[in-house]
């Protein structure tokens, strides 16, 4: 042999033993399998491309959130022959499952699945079957319809959570479904594992379909172009669509700014978006955006709010952000015209009367300079039953201090009954006469007055005079209370005594109840002053104009 020769088979025979073994074959990866499963239910679920019922458990591995599961089948949590088993759901076996297979050949295979298990049924109903009228078929959600077949379960249907009987057949039949046979359909499974029965359910809602009615979608918020807002703050904007009714997977809204990228991926912007059908199954798309914290930009930044529909063009309405203003000057403002209000109030409250009689000479009132009352005042009071010095304040009140202030200062006109009687007059006509005469009655109240009960010794009175003076009570307080012609000024002298006003007759009694009487100050410095207190409360209850300038200017 050759050289040459001799050096190849010796190159032929060291290569092999020189070379690397190959590279490690990458797993196969599948798509990761959500469940939102019932607590206290169990669960069994194996990779869905395993054909056969049992595999090794050598060839897999399960985790848990990347901890390893046991394959000890007393174990709540556990592996077996390629399949998990949770034989007691709880909120703690919610998370993320991980199988992983090895192959013979050295390659191998990664399978995902997440769990949640949440304590209501309502939160784990698979996607709602929206059939139109007919015959319609449920089926059995598929982990509850394998875990049957590998184990030989019993099937069973429940309707609204009531167990439909002799149903145990896998798809559920309904023949020419009407609209009394909506509702939530659970598939039941109940089967045995390791001598333990176990359940596992599932749920589908059955709901017919309605007409769907489409129309030009309609922006019904915002309602306006602009909104305040408050720099440094959060706010949430409403976008809200009315497309139609029952076309909820047709009616779309959305936020952008006019100028600018999409506020999708922004710090501090969300933007999240509902469709749901409300009142007669009208459909509403409302996105909303928030902004986490409004800075001087969003001021400049004009939005829009986008509605779009099945058939019709997208709509759009533009809406900016507008400063609001500081509330301090707001507030100050609206302290200063409480403030003034009240000040008003209380100056109105105690200056009423000043203010009144004040305006009465410049504003007088047309009602009272066209009445032709002869007479301002009707004065009637009673001399019966009455100490000396309480008479003598009357006399001194009525010849006195009444006209000097009312006629002489004030040039009212007065009739003040035992004055101004004319002699030989008949006495009850003339009282009848000048009270129709008279715009006012004022009542002199003194202790005893208008009971006209109890006649003293010592001022003995006529039957005459006692009925003529009870007359005038009588023919006053008709005209008061049941003609209603004429307002009465109560003035009151002297104390009234323990007994009050108790005495007087109801009708009188009645007036003091609606109006208290003003009392006289007698013996005070203001008692002949017409600017006084006791003067103003007396003016301000008599007429606007006096009686003689009502005459003048009728006789003008």
């Amino acid at each position: 042999m050759d050289t040459p020769r001799l050096l190849f088979l010796i190159f032929t025979l060291i290569t092999p033993s020189g070379c690397s073994e190959p590279d490690e074959l990458p797993c196969v990866e599948s798509d990761t399998e959500p469940f939102l499963l019932i607590e206290g239910e169990a669960f069994y679920i194996k990779p869905y491309d395993l054909t056969e019922n049992y595999y090794p458990d050598e060839e897999f591995t399960w985790y848990k959130n990347d901890s390893q599961i046991s394959n000890d089948e007393s174990k709540n949590v556990h592996y077996h022959g390629g399949a998990l088993f949770i034989l007691n759901l709880s909120a703690e076996d919610s998370g993320f499952y991980h199988a992983r297979r090895n192959y013979s050949s050295g390659s191998c295979s990664n399978h995902y699945v997440e769990i949640e298990v949440v304590d209501e049924i309502d939160q784990t109903l698979y996607l709602d079957e929206v059939n139109s009228h007919g015959s319609q078929r449920i089926h059995c959600p598929d982990n509850v319809k394998n875990t049957c077949d590998t184990f030989k379960g019993n099937l069973s249907w429940e309707k609204d959570f009531k167990l439909l009987q002799g149903q145990n057949d896998d798809p559920f039949w309904i023949e020419n479904t009407v609209k009394e046979d909506e509702g939530i359909y659970t598939c039941i499974c109940t089967w045995e594992h390791n001598r333990q029965m176990y359940k596992s359910s599932g749920s589908r809602m059955l709901k017919l379909e309605t007409p769907s009615h489409h129309r030009t979608p309609e922006i019904i918020s915002p309602a306006e172009k602009e909104r305040f807002a408050d720099e440094g703050y959060g706010i949430t904007l409403n976008c809200t669509v009315f497309c139609g009714t029952d076309v909820k997977n047709d009616c779309h809204a959305r936020w952008e700014p006019v100028n600018g990228p999409a506020f999708k991926g922004r710090h501090g912007y969300h933007v999240n978006t509902s469709v749901v059908n409300e009142e007669i199954n009208n459909t509403y798309s409302t996105a909303v955006l928030t902004i986490e914290r409004v800075s001087a930009i969003d001021f400049q930044t004009e939005l829009k709010c986008i509605g779009q529909g099945f058939y019709d063009p997208k709509i759009v309405k533009q809406f900016k952000l507008k400063r609001r203003e500081s509330i301090i000057p707001l507030v100050i403002r609206g302290v200063c015209v409480l403030l003034f209000l009240v000040f008003t109030t209380v100056l109105i409250k105690c200056f009423a009367i000043d203010l009144t009689l004040f305006f009465r000479k410049y504003f007088p009132l047309r009602s009272q300079t066209k009445d032709a009352s002869m007479y301002d005042a009707y004065v009637v009071y009673q001399m019966q039953s009455m100490d000396k010095a309480t008479e003598d304040t009357l006399c001194q009140f009525i010849t006195n201090y009444l006209p000097s202030v009312l006629e002489e200062k004030c040039g009212y006109q007065l009739f003040i009954h035992g004055r101004d009687d004319i002699p030989g007059e008949d006495r009850l006509e003339l009282v009848e006469d000048r009270m129709k005469q008279s715009r006012r009655l004022m009542v002199i109240l003194t202790p005893g007055s208008g009971s006209g009960s109890d006649i003293t010794d010592q001022h003995p009175v006529s039957p005459q005079i006692s009925m003529i003076e009870g007359f005038d009570w009588q023919l006053g307080l008709h005209h008061a209370l049941v003609q209603r012609e004429m307002s009465v000024i109560l003035i009151q002298l002297g104390d009234t005594g323990p007994e009050g006003y108790t005495h007087l007759p109801p009708g009188l009694q009645h007036l003091i109840r609606k109006s208290a009487p003003i009392r006289w100050p007698e013996g005070s410095r203001g008692a002949a002053a017409s600017n006084s207190r006791f003067w103003k409360r007396v003016r301000f209850l008599m007429p606007a104009t006096p009686a003689k300038k009502c005459s003048q200017s009728a006789i003008i």
